[in-house]
């Protein structure tokens, strides 16, 4: 008996965050929102933020642009708007803060 293994076919959107990421995002989108679903996000941003960097190498890959591709990429239901995600687009004030 052979199993059989389902096989992603849909095209990727993006090809620089490959689909790994596109699934993860799309597995976020169906989360409730909650601490689960932020820091889901939070982790997807940096994992998107790597590739970018991997992918443009003579380019900053700036979080701000990682934000607006998780928001096209889930269709708006991602919002990046948590607290921890903010804290990652401003890591200067976050380790001023921690100083003090």
């Amino acid at each position: 008996m052979t199993l059989q293994l389902h096989r992603n076919s849909s095209p990727i959107r993006m090809r620089n965050y490959g689909r790994i990421v596109q699934d993860m995002i799309a597995y976020a989108s169906s989360l409730p929102t909650g601490s689960d679903r932020e820091t889901l996000e939070v982790y997807i941003a940096q994992c998107m933020r790597q590739r970018n960097l991997i992918w443009n190498k003579d380019q900053e890959s700036g979080i701000n642009r990682v934000r607006e591709d998780i928001i096209r990429l889930s269709d708006g239901q991602l919002t990046c708007d948590s607290p921890a995600f903010k804290a990652l687009m401003n890591p200067a004030e976050t380790q001023s803060k921690r100083k003090k």
